[in-house]
């Protein structure tokens, strides 16, 4: 099943006009190379000749249609392509015109397809300093020349016809620039969308002014800078046309909340933020590809992790099994020498004045030559000298078979020359290696790695790279990171001692003993030494030498790096064996003047050059420079990389422009290379006239799922392929599946290329595992018996062998991408990337393309280097297009695509990108992109199924059920409240209120409250008269000047302290209703004060008491306009009152008045504080938050000093002390303080216990006498303020890991610890006397049964008695607070609703009463709770799981929007890292929780707003993400 094309010569074109003669032959020249089909050339041709043809009619009805597009005159466009391309070379951006060409035109019409479908991306949102590049990377733009090996060759030769120039810039085109009211970053002017806009006018606001009026439902962006009103000065300057309704930052007094919210599509009009989710959304709407197979089956218990089933339809392989290929039989030569240093000796002994190599300076002109003479006096030499004058006698520094680096630079070939035959003749093992540059090289550790398993002490250098490596302060060469001690050797003539008359090398004849180690990077990075037998050495000469017909005194040119691969082999091995002359350009010279090469090739009428498709590249570039050079003298033009996806339209292209230059056709020999196999195949120079070999043009889709098909669906995803010539002489070859067993494949089937032969390495030094996988295979038929006893070596490369035994070679194993059980080849997707308009934006040859494992599959990534010129527009533009080239031509989604400054991807040492290193920056989060899109939503086809909730099970069941299965219902109890010791006192005193008044009389002297500031000294005491006394005058005031009476609300605003415990009794004394509110920040009003304002209201306050301070506070300009300042109730000061007794004490009438509201979220802390101390008479010691942030020593000491029992704090002030006194517990023993007195340290919280950061509080303050059992938590909600407190007495709170899948479907299961995916909890302290607790399905109202997850309800004498509002909501009230089971025995009874979910787990544990001790665990609060695919997720889950990832994250938040996960982040790190989280927040969140991430927005430290008691607000901070207030260094919208 093959196809193959002879190119056809072209038909005349006399008839049109001269010039058009000349550029239809110059058209030809550039255009014909990716596309070999007739059908694309005469498309092509008429598409070009159109306009002069008469014929115009008959012509392809596309071409009309495109030609119809064009907005300039058609002539115009094609008389400014020549002229285009002979403008002369700017400096370093020379490839700048040049466009890719290989597919180029199926990427086009890929994307012109994509025309149709609507498609609106929204665009990042940036903050602008976010991709400002430090001076020094937009200065210096990166070596656009350089790329390395195979990258460099991706600048291919590419002249797109004018007409499709034209086609893609026209106004109409694909991509348009309308604006389909979406919004963009730091200009708004291009989205992918298609609403076409009326009249395209000059500035871009009327573009918006005409948008806002299509489409009202999505308002433009009203708050970034459009290109028109850009001010560089701020960073978010209103836009000019603000929507009507105008809401840009806070709410207008007017609009009440809900009008924010829901606007047509439940959009908020006035949040540029949820127009791009709502875009998002609409995108993700889109119908996507057929889906692969559900990977994933949920049965109900478990996921289970199933294989991709395979695609009924894709194509099988249906050849028959393949046989192994032989080579033609290797000549016996008479005079072959024995061994490669016996034809050194021999001609350095006969042929002394022949030239050997020729070594360039920087511009190119020959500045020495080496003859055979000097190669052998200079390597006896340097023999001599490393074996007997390193060290003494009887200790010698090295003996043979010792190991030696070479680190010589790549402009000094004769000096390695040297060195390498050296060692030869020493017979010690040279190791060549690059010249390391700093002590950090990229992917210089590997190489350190492979110098200490070679055992290498020893490295051969030469005087001037010794002065140019990097040195410490004393002079002395750095240690390079990860590489042995060495002992630096310089090999100059000076330094080396001449041998005696008598001492003469040892040259024994070529065996197997090893020769020297080349080294490889293999795909995971790791450098390994492969190592070469003096016998593969001389074999692979000889072989060289046949297939490529060499004799002797012939001139090669070689480009290529001499250290290693076909460089080393051809320009330092088979010129020695052939007497050869080899003229060495290195790669600073090439970049200087790229067409060096082909000048030397015409000065010394060589017969060989040795090239890669860059230089091909660069010599076109260069080539006006140069009229009159001729190549008629070359008899091959090698080409290195002939096995590389772009190879092809290289070679065309040097052809169609050196033709005339002399160059003939059959000269040009591509050939396959790898480190291990050596040369693989290599194209034998051709004879004058023959034909040219065919093509294989291949179904993309077919080579994924790794088949060879013509390809005839679809021309855009066609690769068209060149052969590699034929097997080696005295070789075989056969192909193998890449994966399993080496099982031969099918004549129809893509394998690895594996060879056979004498020339192949020996194995990987020191690695004798993967050494048998790789240099010791035995091929197997299907049914797996052994084919032959012959071993082969797996060659790193994918081929086939075509009709006539030609080799093909369409990737490389290195670059093989497997997604979802189909094969991807990085370099063609780095070819798709290259072909899509690219030239604004990145650089060519500096992209990257590797895959990493995310959630059971391989995922691609593609990275590239963007120009520091390119607009944040043009980058998007490009990688939107990219994403859709990509997705059209090979059906493969890209997972993410990043953008990075200019020269700032990892190099190797020849300039190309070290693709490794970029993925472990990338998976590290330290790659820096400026730019980036994932597309999780598109990419990641394999996740479970959304769970569909059963209906139908009614609670009446499930406790049948579970009485059935002998489960207990999940219910516990603390102890009965018994009677009180002191009856009389209960009696008499049965209210608070009277409890003080009593202690004043009976103990007026004793110290109840103490409050501490920052330095630790008592500001202010109050004993039980002082308060009862205050209590009264605030009690008088509020009678004299608020006239109140009893029943009233009164708002009490404080900073924690005595004043507020005043207050509150005053008003109890006055029988007002006290509210307790936290007074608003100073420097935070527009924040703080509307929550103040809100409760004030909801609560009908009378009056409100406060400081004088705050007073002038909330009477202060500031605050006028953050609420409406003039109608406060009456504000009373308490700071000096009139001494005035009451005439007498309120005493309420029942026990069941209302006594104080509560709108904080905090309640715990007033319970123990205010009430304990007066009801049971104990000192307290108060320490406001603010003041323990000031001085961390302040909360410990106090407790030291006081000689304290128990503490109370919340996990912020605990967080705190751990982060701020972790290194210093050393300071506090030195302090003398001492926590062995405390028998509680209570952590007051409306939450799941934080485990870790509670078992590291007790560590870190373990060692100055804290007891761990002192630490525990206690559990409270507003509903019931006390549930449960872990006390002294009683077992030790227990800890579970539970299973976090399961707790997503509302059930509990315990695993081990270290399980995968298991969530650490602690039960949250002993149920308190007189509490029930009960754990009840939220939706049914049931109750459940042991270890189940529900709500937990609560039923005790101090639950609150209901919610205070202004609204009739009796209903709701009911719910919450006097709610009946739906059924069970415990029917009966009221229960309190707490609004967390959690579960109840008999322990084995004992509790005091000698009963199981019933342990309470909390899981978290149910309207935090997301549920996103049908499953219940816990917010704090996912931020632990996205706190870990990376050192830079300070805290996060998560919430969910329309059903999509935002997930913001707090970045303590440079804003450079701000876009490295996107991809390591998406990808643990797809990993742990099975979720993909639809926003991430990274904000400063401080954003996300935080309560007093620690907690997150996270609907608070949805709220101001969705207005737009959050000042976001980045938002991402994942696709």
């Amino acid at each position: 099943p093959f196809h193959f094309l002879l190119k056809n010569s072209f038909s005349s074109i006399s008839s049109f006009p001269p010039k058009v003669r000349i550029m239809h032959n110059l058209f030809l020249f550039l255009a014909i190379l990716g596309d070999i089909t007739q059908k694309g050339y005469e498309k092509k041709r008429s598409k070009l000749l159109s306009p002069y043809s008469p014929q115009t009619q008959e012509t392809d009805s596309a071409v009309q249609k495109e030609l119809r597009n064009q907005t300039p005159a058609p002539s115009a466009a094609q008389t400014s392509a020549p002229s285009k391309y002979h403008r002369t070379r700017s400096g370093g951006a020379r490839d700048e015109r040049y466009r890719s060409d290989i597919h180029t035109e199926a990427v086009q019409a890929a994307l012109a397809k994509h025309k149709e479908q609507k498609m609106a991306l929204p665009m990042p949102t940036k903050r602008r300093s976010t991709f400002v590049q430090s001076p020094a990377d937009a200065c210096t733009p990166p070596d656009t020349s350089s790329a390395s090996e195979d990258e460099g060759s991706l600048r291919r030769q590419a002249a797109l016809s004018a007409a499709l120039q034209q086609s893609l810039q026209n106004a109409e085109s694909w991509i348009n620039r309308s604006i389909q009211g979406s919004s963009t970053s730091s200009s708004a002017s291009s989205t992918l969308s298609h609403g076409e806009v009326k009249g395209t006018s000059g500035s871009l606001a009327d573009v918006f002014a005409n948008t806002r009026i299509e489409n009202f439902s999505a308002p433009p962006d009203v708050t970034t800078t459009t290109s028109s009103s850009s001010s560089s000065s701020s960073i978010r300057p209103a836009n000019i046309d603000l929507p009507p309704s105008g809401i840009v930052k806070g709410m207008h007094k007017g609009s009440n909340r809900s009008s924010l919210m829901d606007t047509a599509d439940g959009v908020p009009v006035s949040s540029r933020v949820s127009t791009k989710i709502q875009q998002l959304l609409n995108t993700l709407k889109r119908p996507k590809r057929p889906p692969l197979k559900e990977f994933f089956v949920d049965d109900s218990e478990e996921i289970v992790e199933g294989i991709p089933q395979p695609d009924p339809n894709q194509p099988k392989p249906e050849g028959r099994q393949m046989t192994p290929v032989k080579g033609e039989p290797l000549g016996v030569i008479c005079n072959w020498p024995p061994a490669l240093e016996s034809a050194l000796q021999r001609w350095g002994t006969t042929q002394a004045k022949c030239s050997c190599l020729t070594a360039l300076d920087m511009t190119g002109k020959p500045v020495y030559t080496l003859t055979y003479g000097k190669l052998w006096s200079r390597s006896l030499k340097l023999a001599y000298t490393l074996l007997n004058k390193l060290g003494t006698k009887n200790e010698p520094v090295l003996k043979p078979g010792d190991r030696v680096a070479l680190v010589y630079p790549n402009n000094d070939p004769v000096m390695f020359m040297v060195a390498f035959y050296g060692c030869l003749l020493a017979e010690v093992i040279p190791v060549p290696i690059e010249v390391p540059l700093t002590r950090k090289d990229a992917g210089g550790q590997q190489i350190g790695f492979l110098l200490g398993s070679c055992g290498i002490a020893l490295a051969l250098t030469s005087e001037v790279c010794l002065k140019g490596l990097p040195k410490t302060q004393n002079g002395e060469i750095v240690q390079f990171k990860g590489w042995p001690r060495l002992k630096w050797v310089v090999t100059d003539s000076k330094y080396l001692s001449k041998p005696p008359k008598d001492w003469q090398p040892h040259i024994s004849p070529a065996g197997t003993e090893p020769a020297y180690i080349e080294y490889k990077t293999s795909k995971e990075g790791s450098v390994m030494g492969v190592t070469v037998s003096r016998l593969a050495m001389l074999s692979h000469c000889q072989a060289l030498s046949q297939a490529c017909n060499y004799s002797e005194g012939e001139t090669i040119v070689n480009v290529l790096d001499f250290k290693k691969d076909a460089g080393l082999w051809h320009g330092m091995f088979a010129n020695v064996m052939n007497k050869m002359h080899t003229i060495s350009v290195p790669y600073s010279v090439m970049k200087t003047c790229p067409l060096s090469w082909v000048q030397r090739v015409h000065a010394h009428k060589a017969k060989v050059a040795l090239v890669k498709c860059r230089d091909l590249h660069w010599a076109m570039m260069a080539h006006r420079d140069q009229r009159d050079v001729s190549l008629s003298s070359l008899r091959m033009l090698i080409v290195t990389d002939g096995a590389n996806p772009w190879s092809v339209s290289s070679c065309d292209a040097f052809l169609s422009l050196f033709q005339s230059h002399g160059l003939k056709p059959e000269a040009i020999c591509p050939c396959a290379t790898s480190a291990e196999a050596m040369t693989v195949a290599i194209r034998r120079p051709g004879v004058p006239g023959a034909p040219l070999p065919g093509r294989a043009i291949l179904s993309m889709n077919g080579l994924s799922y790794g088949v060879i098909r013509v390809n005839t669906e679809d021309k855009n995803s066609a690769l068209t392929v060149q052969d590699v010539g034929h097997v080696m002489p005295g070789g075989m070859m056969c192909i193998v599946k890449p994966d399993g067993p080496p099982q031969l494949c099918k004549t129809d089937e893509i394998g690895e290329i594996c060879v056979s032969s004498r020339t192949g390495g020996m194995m990987y030094f020191g690695l004798a595992g993967v050494t048998k996988n790789t240099f010791e295979v035995i091929p197997v038929n299907s049914a797996g018996s052994p084919v032959g006893d012959v071993p082969f070596i797996r060659s790193g490369l994918l081929g086939f062998v075509g009709p006539g035994s030609l080799v093909f070679v369409v990737g490389k194993m290195d670059g093989l991408l497997m997604v979802s059980g189909r094969r991807h080849n990085a370099d063609d997707i780095v070819a798709t990337g290259l072909a899509v308009e690219s030239i604004k934006t990145v650089y060519r040859g500096r992209i990257a393309v590797f895959s990493v494992s995310v959630f059971y599959d391989e995922r691609i990534v593609v990275v590239a280097e963007q120009r520091p010129d390119a607009s944040e527009e043009d980058s998007f533009q490009w990688m939107s297009r990219v994403l859709q080239a990509i997705d059209s031509i090979h059906q493969v989604g890209v997972y993410c695509l990043a953008l990075v400054p200019a020269n700032t991807l990892p190099k190797t040492p020849l300039g190309g990108i070290h693709i490794s290193q970029t993925k472990q920056l990338f998976l590290e989060g330290s790659l820096h992109p400026c730019n980036i899109l994932m597309c999780p939503h598109t990419c990641v086809t394999n996740l479970p199924k959304p769970r569909q909730k059963q209906p139908g099970v009614g609670p009446a069941s499930v406790m049948v059920g579970n009485l059935v299965a002998g489960k207990r219902i999940a219910q516990a109890a603390g102890r009965d409240l018994g009677q009180i010791e002191e009856n009389d006192l209960v009696r008499k005193h049965q209210f608070l209120a009277e409890i003080l008044q009593w202690r004043a009389q009976a103990t007026p002297d004793h110290v109840l409250f103490m409050l501490l500031n920052a330095k630790g000294t008592t500001v202010c005491t109050a004993s039980c008269l002082q308060l009862h006394k205050r209590a009264e005058r605030i009690a008088s005031v509020l009678g004299d000047k608020g006239h109140l009476n009893a029943g009233d609300n009164v708002v009490l605003l404080y900073p924690p302290g005595i004043e507020l415990i005043a207050a509150f009794y005053g008003c109890l004394y006055a029988g007002c209703i006290p509210v307790t509110v936290r007074p608003p920040h100073a420097q935070n009003l527009t924040a703080t004060l509307p929550t103040v304002r809100m409760i004030v209201d909801v609560s009908k306050a009378a009056c409100i008491l406060t400081s004088q301070t705050l007073m002038r506070l909330l009477r202060s300009r500031e605050a006028a306009a953050a609420v409406d300042v003039k109608t406060w109730p009456t504000i009373i000061d308490t700071d000096d009152l009139p001494r005035k007794r009451l005439p007498q004490l309120y005493k309420p009438p029942t026990p069941e008045m209302l006594a104080y509201l509560d709108f904080s979220v905090s309640t715990t802390g007033i319970s123990c504080l205010f009430h304990c101390s007066v009801y049971s008479g104990h000192q307290s010691v108060l320490i406001p938050p603010m003041e323990l942030e000031n001085n961390l020593f302040l909360w410990l000491a106090t407790v030291n000093q006081y000689k304290i029992r128990d503490t109370f704090c919340s996990y912020s002030v605990m967080e705190l002390c751990t982060k701020g006194l972790g290194n210093q517990v050393e300071v506090l023993k030195t302090r003398g303080i001492n926590l062995s007195c405390v028998r509680t340290c209570v952590v007051v919280a409306e939450e799941r216990p934080r485990v870790a950061l509670q078992q590291s509080f007790s560590k870190l303050f373990k060692d100055i006498g804290l007891s761990p059992r002192a630490v525990s938590t206690t559990f409270g909600s507003r509903v019931n303020v006390a549930i449960c407190l872990q006390g002294t007495s009683g077992p030790d709170p227990t800890t579970v890991y539970v299973d976090l899948k399961s707790l997503r479907h509302d059930r509990v299961r315990l695993v081990e610890r270290g399980a995968p995916q298991s969530l650490l909890l602690s039960e949250s302290g002993k149920i308190l006397p007189g509490v029930k607790v009960v754990i009840v399905n939220p939706e049914t109202k049931g109750p459940v049964g042991d270890s189940h997850l529900g709500e937990i309800w609560v039923n005790s004498p101090h639950t609150a008695s209901g919610y205070y509002t202004i609204y009739d909501s009796e209903t709701l009230q009911a719910d919450h607070f006097n709610t009946r089971l739906s059924f069970g025995d415990a029917a009966q009874t009221l229960w309190a609703r707490t609004g967390y979910l959690g579960f109840v787990r008999r322990t084995e544990l004992t509790a005091a009463t000698g009963e199981r001790h019933d342990a309470l665990y909390v899981v978290g609060a149910l309207d935090e709770t997301l549920e996103l695919r049908g499953l219940r997720y816990h917010p704090i889950d996912i931020e632990t799981s996205v706190s870990r990832i990376h050192r830079s994250i300070a805290e996060c938040a998560v919430f969910t929007w329309t059903n999509l996960l935002v997930v913001v982040v707090e970045l303590c790190g440079s804003e450079q890292e701000a876009l490295d989280l996107v991809p390591l927040v998406t990808n643990v969140v797809l990993e742990e929780h099975y979720l993909i991430v639809g926003v991430v927005v990274v904000v400063d430290p401080g954003v996300i707003p935080i309560n007093s008691r620690g907690e997150k607000q996270r609907m608070h901070l949805r709220d101001s993400f969705l207005a737009d207030q959050l000042d976001p260094i980045y938002v991402a919208y994942n696709m």
